[in-house]
């Protein structure tokens, strides 16, 4: 399975206690997955998805927060493989289900859905506007932290992904409006990740790419399985380009002692061609013959072949006067 398979199979197996929570949960699937369609008298809430998991999760909510019944359709895709779910609330299915409820069964159904913006026969909110992307929910369902994280679950797992992390960073969801986007943006806000919005065809996708805010946001959708995961994978990630900077760095300083040293013998030579030993004090003269004697070797090691031993700085001045020396010669021929 992938991540986001395992994101989705974790979070899609709680159902919230609270019935504001499971209403912002529902009201979110809804929002970013559902078509609301038909008359004022005769409408439905169709969810289509070839995720059986997404389908049972939105079954549970639907049973729990309206006790009311609905139609599962199962259709095999032409691919042989894989079915798509269709789930239909419709006002037929209400009916039923009211009559079988008693008389006050209907009243708290309708009263449960407008809480969610898709009362009052499914409903007049968007049956007799066009702006179905702002249902009125925002402020009654996403006022408690509790509600807010609820919603960021429901749209992740109707309309969300997210790669690989051992290979990038990138978490999405997927929305059908710009103001859909937005609002999605102002509740993951509220927990201090800022996600950026970027339209790929006629869709408006939020996404995060900072490995640390994604890891707030599966914390926030109560992730804690892909969560550690996550973290297991950014840890072994740094610890890898830890040993790699490590790496370049020492590999960069051996390659910068390597042509230290051979600018140095090359200068030495062209002393020794040009001017002679016999004509450099003894102590450049012993600096000279040890340089040329032993050209890999670092400046503190030097020191130790020197008669007395000298000091890493004592040899540094040494060879830098040998290198101005060399650089005299050059400018006279």
């Amino acid at each position: 399975m992938s991540f986001s398979g395992d994101i989705k199979d974790e979070i899609a197996h709680q159902l919230p206690d609270d019935y504001h929570c499971l209403l912002a949960e529902t009201a979110a699937m809804i929002h970013y997955a559902g078509t609301v369609g038909g008359t004022a008298e005769d409408g439905y809430i169709l969810l289509e998805t070839e995720n059986v998991v997404l389908a049972k999760k939105y079954l549970r909510l639907i049973k729990k927060a309206f006790d009311i019944g609905v139609d599962l359709y199962i259709q095999r895709l032409p691919s042989g493989k894989n079915h798509k779910y269709r789930i239909l609330l419709s006002s037929e299915t209400e009916a039923e289900s009211a009559a079988g409820a008693g008389a006050g069964g209907e009243d708290y159904t309708e009263d449960a859905l407008s809480e969610i913006g898709v009362g009052d026969k499914f409903s007049r909110v968007f049956l007799e506007t066009a702006d179905w992307e702002r249902p009125g929910f925002a402020e009654c369902l996403l006022e408690y932290p509790c509600c807010r994280r609820a919603f960021i679950r429901g749209a992740f797992l109707t309309t969300g992904s997210m790669s690989n992390p051992g290979k990038s960073y990138h978490l999405e969801i997927v929305c059908r409006k710009m103001q859909g986007a937005e609002e999605l943006c102002q509740v993951m806000e509220t927990f201090g990740v800022s996600p950026k919005i970027i339209r790929r065809k006629n869709k408006y996708v939020v996404y995060l790419k900072d490995s640390g805010a994604i890891a707030d946001i599966l914390n926030v959708m109560n992730a804690p399985n892909a969560l550690m995961k996550l973290e297991n994978i950014r840890i072994i990630k740094d610890m890898k380009n830890s040993a790699n900077r490590q790496y370049n760095c020492d590999s960069a300083n051996i390659s910068k002692v390597v042509r230290t040293a051979a600018r140095q013998a090359e200068d030495i030579r062209y002393i020794k061609e040009h001017l002679g030993f016999d004509r450099l004090t003894p102590a450049l003269r012993e600096m000279a013959e040890v340089r040329l004697e032993h050209p890999e070797e670092s400046l503190q090691g030097l020191g130790t072949y020197l008669d007395p031993p000298v000091g890493k700085s004592g040899v540094n001045h040494r060879l830098k006067k040998l290198g101005e020396i060399a650089a005299a010669l050059r400018q006279e021929e």
